[in-house]
């Protein structure tokens, strides 16, 4: 299962706002303010257009499009109470103004009120049906409620009314990522970048749809042009840390993720991912504090336990692991792969009939999950001494990942139990094609070679075995003292 965290923004709303409205000149200073404190805000001087809208609304306390544009400026500076005051006041004095709903709309989106922001959404498009921005504002809600179908509708129509407008395109493909469609995803993405070359985000979700495709190259150039475009955007560093992790290149991994951290110390997902690369280069204790620091900013983080007991196993904590795990499933009672540790705390603890049971849990939740068949099958092979059913486990686990080396090992190892010595010959030989540095293979394999009697074969296989499995010192000693048995040997 994929274990990375790879973020894909929706396009931010201020980039989805009409402009600011002026009014025909009547000569009227109320009118004269409000025009000027549009061009104040088309010239980047806000602080004095606010100025001209209250000076409008002072003398004419019932000119809604004033409310209107002062509480976009609010809401540009996040002073969403403001914001909100002033859309509601718009919408008082005058009940059919389509763009004061709009406006509204963004300001519930910007404080999580998904719902209020679709009815507002809705209103402005029942009032007026050919305004673009609404039905694109209303499909990046559809996004964050999870209603893809729906946002991709609405950025259809968004399209056909303007097509140009580059975030429908980027809310349609942030749609279609989350429905799987990554070719549509990144067509999507293609179309946002030739309308609008410096759109960040839009680098951001092409790159973290490549990724989910397997196109690394791909993602980390379009994560480094984001970052060229962008140096501060802590989302990407952790978009291309989950590229180097993908690649093996953990230090640098880390070093994004550390930077993602850097920009935004609450990023709990950033710390979640460093303690994943943390934990496959081995160093528990740094892993456990990431995922304690994911934890204590969301107590609710599933993953974080599951990770951070995975961690605890690794070091022969068993009962904090289990409680992890006992947590994350808590958390999410469907999370297959908190399943899938806690099977492994089970096994480390030789109580095989539970282990079975939650990697069968696992499976049935999942059914492609190549890692649970494959422990399930170690529990077979290793606990129960069952090998029929330890390599139909191993066969299933292959099927589902043809380069899965610890699966052809397994598999090996019960064929060697059951005397198919040319299958298991067969099998280590895969694996080691897979992982030339997979030790347990030289092993396993010098094992059937010692069974055959050809010895020179298994001194060969174990003197690899040996120089491959130095930070294994169990493996070595065993290794090393097969070694000297057959060199012992006439």
């Amino acid at each position: 299962m994929n274990k990375q965290f790879v973020l894909c923004a929706l396009a931010t709303l201020l980039l989805l706002m009409p402009p600011l409205l002026g009014c025909w000149p009547t000569g009227k200073p109320a009118v004269q303010h409000n025009d000027r404190g549009v061009v104040l805000v088309e010239e980047g001087r806000y602080e004095e257009a606010i100025t001209e809208f209250n000076k409008a609304i002072e003398l004419d306390p019932e000119f809604a499009e004033a409310y209107n544009n002062r509480g976009n400026l609010y809401f540009a500076a996040r002073e969403y109470d403001k914001a909100m005051a002033d859309f509601n006041r718009a919408i008082e004095l005058d009940p059919d103004f389509a763009e004061a709903y709009n406006y509204r709309g963004t300001a519930y989106f910007a404080i999580w009120e998904y719902d209020k922001a679709i009815a507002d959404f809705s209103k402005a498009i029942e009032l007026e049906p050919e305004l673009a921005l609404a039905y694109n504002n209303r499909a990046s809600t559809y996004n964050m409620k999870g209603q893809f179908d729906k946002a991709i509708a609405d950025s259809d129509r968004a399209i056909e009314l303007a097509p140009e407008l580059s975030s429908a395109y980027a809310n349609r493909g942030f749609a279609y990522k989350q429905k799987g469609d990554l070719v549509k995803a990144i067509a999507n993405y293609d179309k946002v970048i030739e309308l609008d070359p410096q759109f960040v985000m839009a680098y951001n979700n092409r790159g973290s749809a490549y990724l989910a495709a397997g196109e690394h190259d791909k993602a980390m150039a379009d994560f480094n042009r984001a970052i060229e475009l962008n140096p501060n955007y802590a989302e990407v560093y952790n978009n291309r840390g989950s590229v180097y992790e993908s690649k093996r290149e953990y230090d640098k991994a880390i070093a994004d993720f550390s930077r993602a951290i850097e920009l935004n110390p609450d990023y709990g997902q950033a710390y979640t991912n460093r303690g994943l690369v943390y934990t496959t280069k081995g160093e528990h204790d740094a892993a456990i504090a990431d995922f304690n620091r994911a934890i204590e900013l969301n107590p609710n983080h599933a993953r974080a336990y599951t990770y951070r007991g995975r961690a605890y196993l690794a070091i022969g904590e068993y009962d904090k692991a289990m409680a992890d795990f006992n947590r994350a499933i808590e958390l999410e009672p469907y999370y297959a792969e908190a399943y899938n540790y806690r099977g492994g705390a089970y096994f480390a603890a030789a109580e095989f009939d539970k282990a079975i049971a939650d990697y069968s849990k696992a499976i049935e939740l999942y059914p492609d999950y190549a890692e649970a068949y494959n422990y399930r099958g170690s529990v077979y092979y290793i606990g129960k001494r069952e090998y029929d059913k330890a390599i139909a486990d191993f066969n299933s686990a292959i099927q589902l990942n043809p380069d899965y080396a610890e699966a052809y090992n397994n598999r090996g190892l019960a064929h060697g139990a059951k005397g198919e010595y040319d299958k298991a010959i067969a099998d280590f030989n895969s694996a080691i094609q897979l992982n030339p540095n997979m030790a347990n293979s030289y092993y396993g394999r010098a094992l059937v070679y010692d069974a055959l009697g050809r010895k020179a074969d298994a001194i060969a296989d174990l003197e690899k075995c040996i120089e491959l499995s130095q930070k294994q010192p169990a493996l070595t000693q065993g290794a090393q003292q097969k070694l000297d048995e057959l060199r012992s040997q006439p």
